[in-house]
């Protein structure tokens, strides 16, 4: 069983996040390569406004670029999505082998430990087959609104990106983009969904022990 290190970069720019990332994931690349121990890092964030596009996404998923909020063509996988205030951004930086599982399963248990998240606030998540992440009301077409995005890049076993949950979200910002590549689909927060803003810190600790106990069972 291996074990979960968690920390919390708390408000940093999209770019400098990346740039962590690619260092701790590199470290752990060469590490397996040279046969030597790896750390899982769970690491949350909030990100300034700006909105990435995935390696495969399309450009034309930015529907209005006015020049007040950056935009990166990143490595990951998925499409176009928004990182603003309110949201909490994971970056599971995982040894897939010292967790016995494959990248199809890794992203299952991620969107697992999300909807347990979201079931102990009184929120139905729900897996769609349609796209990855998590989602809510999806056996109605019409009213189908994703509530966190997920988008991961991988390299032997070795996971980097992740997910955003929309907490207190600004979700006016959503209407800029056809989120994750989809025309026929909304997107929710916490916040919409209760009425009422949340205390980011306590969801954060709480997803983290959720997340924790989906991947190590403690």
């Amino acid at each position: 069983m291996s074990n979960i290190i968690y920390t919390d970069w708390g408000t940093i720019d999209y770019k400098e996040a990346w740039e962590k990332q690619e260092l701790i994931f590199t470290q752990q690349i060469d590490n397996k390569r040279h046969n030597l121990p790896t750390e899982n890092r769970l690491i949350f964030c909030e990100h300034p406004h700006v909105y990435t596009i995935g390696k495969s996404g399309n450009d034309g998923n930015m529907l209005i670029d006015d020049g007040t909020v950056p935009i990166y063509r990143t490595n990951r996988g998925g499409d176009i999505t928004y990182h603003g205030f309110g949201q909490i951004v994971g970056y599971p930086i995982f040894d897939l082998e010292s967790l016995n599982i494959g990248l199809k399963e890794y992203i299952f248990k991620l969107e697992n430990a999300i909807i347990s998240l979201l079931d102990i606030y009184g929120i139905k998540g729900e897996h769609y087959p349609e796209g990855t992440g998590v989602w809510i009301d999806t056996s109605t077409e019409a009213k189908a609104r994703k509530i966190c995005a997920i988008g991961v890049r991988s390299s032997r076993f070795v996971t980097m990106h992740g997910f955003a949950l929309n907490v207190n979200s600004d979700l006016s910002y959503f209407a800029r983009i056809n989120p994750c590549g989809f025309t026929n689909r909304g997107v929710s927060s916490m916040q919409k969904e209760l009425g009422c803003s949340l205390n980011i810190e306590e969801v954060k600790q709480q997803l983290a022990r959720e997340i924790k106990k989906v991947f190590t069972n403690q």
